[in-house]
């Protein structure tokens, strides 16, 4: 171990629960609450996903699966099933469907009234689940915001008694916090007990974790990535009994390195897959370009699969992605593309060199192989008993990401790397993230760049949600300019930023957001502000948009005009920041130097 880890007092408190006994409780649970029948396990006569999903790679077939993102039950119910029937008619079909579940359903069901919306559905019981799951006969697989957060008990019982053998996201229970929620003992109870009622039941039902919303997306090691599989299998599968299924594939861009991935991926689990997200930070261009990137990353997911079927499905995601929540024909002309680029499969899959596939794809799996070894006997020296499920689960989340990997990693320690260690396989998020920031912070005037390094200003930079590569992006852009940059917070609550932003004396708050609720987060921190007595400049870009709370639609609007009527400056892009930074740098008096004597 290279890094220190927190006292153990820090990373197990006096309340948590033996997981022996949240486990125990959740198969008790099993008595009332079971697996029941829906459209698509009545139509293919199997008696889970799973059991669909060996059938259909054992017979070559390669899955689709299609993401609905409206707010509105009724319009999302609707769209499943004219997705499915616009597929069938045109010879494709559509497997799996998946929807966006509002952040409010991952507090517990008494909370859920009046906390916060963003831009899903709500879910209140089992028969609100079974309209999902009967809206189609396709598998209907229930990701974000049901496992992993203190809603997670409730949640699991819904959709099992729905007939949903796909429930996720456990990879959230590591990096997600909701707004004001800070009780992750609580979480911890919920989920394992949650997953010991997934482990009893009488059918297989796969715990889908997202690679990319849990630890894997902020590693900067891919083997990390893959070490991390093996750490939540031995939590899932070993200390608890259920049956542990990974998705990727967000932030996996190079066709080598989706196949090197998913090659390693197969190695190390025999469980079916749920899906190969779709690569959606590639998709920078108009929905025309935006075809280029959507046929590059599903090529290489569809010859992985040619050549070892995993029992993924592919994600093909509709070409406005980048723009605004996709509507039916889009998603429907998303997933016709993807079937006829499967079909065309066989014919290009032999001209490809895979030497450079399976070379990745081992140092992958002995890079990772030994994070997860080193992870294992580190906690177990910190004085964690690995063999229970809520310990291990609630230390890994203390720890974090980037004290995990520069303790653990496979790489050798070196103070430059990003974690503190070289990679064995650099992820792509870091390559270009480093690459994106030198690239804005060479587009600021050389004359603007000189007063913003000369000024010595200070930046609080925070998100509003648990996306943080945007944030990261910002505070890497002003570290090229000599802006010193305070960690106000990842998902941070607005007192909490403001609290921050004041304590470090900083000149400014930068703010990112994403999940749809940017207006509402900036009145926050401007009557944060207010509360506190102070006045600092503000600014926020990303997904500068908000579902109105008269919507019929569902749908987000753009709100930056609102926005700027609140005294905050969006951003969309970081040229729109440093501007500003050097509007601060020439409206500040010039530092003075500390005298020497005085250091």
């Amino acid at each position: 171990m290279t890094a220190p880890l927190p006292p153990r007092d820090q990373l197990i408190p006096p309340t948590l629960r033996p997981g022996r006994e949240l486990v125990a409780e959740g198969r008790a649970l099993a008595r009332d609450w079971t697996v029941g029948r829906n459209a698509f396990l009545d139509a293919q006569n199997v008696a889970s996903e799973a059991e669909y999903k060996r059938r259909q790679a054992k017979a070559g077939c390669i899955m689709q699966h299609a993401h609905i993102g409206f707010r509105s039950v009724e319009r999302t119910v609707a769209a499943i099933a004219q997705v499915h029937e616009a597929a069938a008619r045109q010879g494709a079909r559509v497997d799996r469907f998946g929807i966006t579940l509002d952040m409010s359903m991952g507090y517990p069901p008494e909370l859920r009234k009046g906390s916060r919306r963003g831009t899903g559905i709500v879910l209140d019981d089992a028969e609100s689940f079974a309209r999902i799951t009967n809206a189609a006969p396709a598998a209907a697989h229930f990701g974000d915001f049901m496992l992993g957060l203190p809603g997670a008990l409730e949640n699991t019982k819904g959709a099992l008694a729905a007939g949903a053998t796909a429930i996720g996201n456990l990879g959230q229970y590591f990096t997600f916090r909701l707004p004001d929620w800070d009780d992750d003992v609580a979480t911890t109870h919920a989920t394992v007990t949650a997953l010991g009622l997934i482990a009893a039941q009488p059918v297989e039902v796969l715990v889908h974790s997202n690679l990319d919303d849990g630890f894997a997306g902020l590693f900067s090691d891919m083997s990390s990535a893959l070490g991390m599989v093996l750490v939540e299998k031995h939590i899932v599968e070993t200390l608890i009994g259920a049956r542990l299924s990974h998705c990727f594939g967000h932030h996996f861009t190079a066709p080598l390195v989706r196949m090197a991935f998913h090659a390693a991926l197969a190695k190390v689990t025999d469980t079916p897959g749920t899906m190969i997200f779709g690569n959606t930070v590639s998709y920078k261009s108009t929905p025309a370009g935006n075809y280029a990137s959507l046929a590059s990353y599903l090529q290489a997911d569809i010859w992985a699969l040619t050549r070892t079927h995993s029992g993924h499905a592919i994600n093909p995601v509709p070409v406005t992605e980048n723009e605004r929540i996709p509507d039916i024909d889009e998603i429907i002309d998303a997933q016709l593309f993807a079937h006829r680029l499967a079909e065309h499969a066989g014919a290009s899959a032999g001209l490809i060199d895979l030497t450079p596939v399976d070379a990745l794809a081992d140092q992958l799996v002995e890079g990772g192989r030994l994070f997860a070894a080193r992870t294992l006997a580190g906690l177990a020296e910190a004085g964690i008993d690995t063999s229970d499920a809520a310990q291990m689960m609630l230390a890994l989340r203390r720890i974090g990401p980037k004290r995990l990997e520069a303790a653990f990693g496979a790489g050798e320690p070196d103070a430059s790397a990003w974690s503190g260690r070289r990679s064995v396989a650099l992820a792509e998020w870091v390559e270009e993230l480093e690459h994106d920031a030198r690239a804005w912070a060479a587009r600021v005037p050389p004359n603007a760049a000189a007063r913003i390094s000369g000024w010595r200003l200070t930046a609080c930079v925070a998100s509003s949600d648990v996306h943080e590569h945007g944030k990261n992006l910002i505070a890497r852009t002003l570290d090229q300019l000599g802006v010193t940059v305070v960690d106000g917070g990842t998902s941070v609550d607005a007192d909490d930023l403001v609290a921050t932003a004041l304590a470090s004396r900083a000149d400014m708050i930068a703010i990112s957001t994403y999940n749809g609720v940017a207006l509402r987060y900036a009145r926050e921190v401007k009557d944060a502000l207010a509360r506190a007595g102070a006045d600092l400049p503000v600014c926020i870009g990303g997904r500068l948009n908000q579902v109105p709370d008269d919507s019929n639609s569902g749908l987000p609007v753009d709100v930056r005009k609102d926005i700027s009527r609140l005294g905050v400056i969006p951003c969309d892009t970081p040229d729109d920041l440093t501007r500003l930074l050097a509007e601060l740098a020439d409206a500040s008096p010039m530092p003075q130097e500390t005298p020497k004597d005085t250091l």
